[in-house]
């Protein structure tokens, strides 16, 4: 018989299956109340509008054929001309023209891409403790040394960072990047105001580092009176990488992303994209661009805004009144996530306890890398876009059930 292990590389080797992949194998089983998976509802996808602009599509000959044919690697440019205006819009200073921005095949794609271009094995990169599993997953086969920096209610302690990185620095150590989601961070929820996103890139500066800045939820901010801008407004020497997705804005299933940044950074990126995927399909990133020049997009935002807002504050009221006490979380002002942490209970050990009874989450180890693992033991994180909010109600009931229940084991 084959030994199939011994043919495998180094990262072969290393690959393992995601906490929110295997959760939803249980989840399609039935009966089970989901907060753990980042899906977006689907009764706010765009069904119409998008059946006009395929129809649109379809009936030019023309434009019919260029949708079912490869496209280039850096993407369609109409579509890369219309994201270049609306970064430029949100005040990023250093894209020049199309040639600072490449679409990928959703955001993981870019996490991907991102890994192999820059980090080498050994690399120190720092990332925020919690953060988002899906990163952790793509640069970890590079074998980074992760270095992790705290968050209050205000994101990333940047105070810390400054510590971490002059510590860094003292033991010879060069910091190779800093991963962040500053606005409604996944797994956390938080958002980071202003002050802190300058300081940032002022200590990006100061290092000699650079930041990937990955933002999937900067439009779906609930309250209006939270101003703030993206890193790239900040960064007058090209040191912010910066990713998005539309995903959270459009539809998954679409599988669109973008980077945009310094244009020998995207050189490189749209080279290691080559021998990936040739190029991202052709179809979709034609719709997405109609989608976004027929002015589509903000009046759809507006209304997944409202859904999630009643959403949130639907398991926030949840939380408040069926959870024991020792238990906190937080309160987003945008996003799809709520952290929650439960003194007394190891939520890894409890998660297979509340799918029992009907209800699953991702326990808080998995948004922290080897190293810092037993930081997540006592949280967990919540999704509120996807389940109803009867669901979210009875969801929160069955859980505060399985805490209590595992306290007194």
């Amino acid at each position: 018989m084959i030994a199939p292990e011994k043919f495998f590389s180094g990262i072969g080797k290393r690959l393992k299956a995601s906490e929110v992949r295997e959760l939803l194998k249980w989840v399609k089983r039935g009966g089970i109340i989901s907060f753990g998976g980042g899906m977006p509802d689907p009764k706010t996808f765009p069904v119409e509008e998008m059946k006009e602009i395929f129809s649109d599509i379809f009936s030019d000959r023309k434009l019919g054929e260029e949708a079912l044919q490869y496209g280039t690697t850096e993407g369609y440019n109409p579509l890369r001309e219309t994201i270049l205006k609306m970064l430029r819009k949100s005040g990023f200073k250093i894209l020049e023209d199309i040639e600072n921005i490449v679409i990928t095949t959703g955001s993981q794609q870019a996490l991907d891409l991102i890994a192999k271009v820059f980090i080498d094995p050994g690399d120190v990169v720092i990332v925020e403790a919690p953060t988002y599993l899906a990163a952790l997953n793509a640069f970890s086969y590079f074998q980074p040394n992760f270095e992790v920096v705290p968050l209050d209610k205000d994101g990333m302690r940047v105070d810390l960072l400054e510590e971490k990185l002059e510590s860094l620095r003292k033991e010879g150590k060069r910091v190779k990047f800093i991963y962040t989601v500053p606005t409604a961070q996944n797994p956390a929820g938080t958002t980071m105001p202003n002050d802190r996103r300058k300081k940032l890139v002022d200590l990006a500066y100061e290092y000699d580092t650079i930041i990937v800045e990955d933002n999937p939820y900067g439009y779906l901010i609930f309250d209006d009176r939270v101003k703030f801008d993206y890193l790239g407004a900040f960064d007058d020497e090209g040191r912010v990488i910066y990713m998005s997705s539309f995903s959270k804005i459009l539809s998954p299933g679409f599988r669109l992303g973008f980077i945009a940044g310094h244009r020998e950074f995207i050189r490189k990126l749209i080279l290691a994209k080559q021998a990936a995927d040739l190029c991202t399909p052709s179809l979709t990133q034609m719709a997405a661009n109609e989608f976004l020049k027929r002015g589509y997009l903000e009046r759809h935002v507006e209304k997944i805004k409202k859904v999630y807002k009643e959403k949130k504050e639907a398991m926030i009221k949840a939380l408040e009144t069926y959870m024991p006490e020792g238990s906190d979380w937080t309160n987003p002002v945008g996003g799809m996530f709520i952290w929650v942490t439960v003194e007394g209970v190891d939520t890894t050990d409890m998660a297979r306890r509340a799918l029992e009874r009907g209800v699953a989450y991702v326990h808080g180890r998995a948004f922290y890398p080897e190293n810092a693992k037993e930081l997540g033991k006592n949280a967990m994180r919540l999704n509120f876009s996807y389940p109803t909010i009867e669901q979210i109600e009875e969801g929160i009931k069955r859980l505060s059930e399985v805490v209590k229940e595992f306290r007194g084991h």
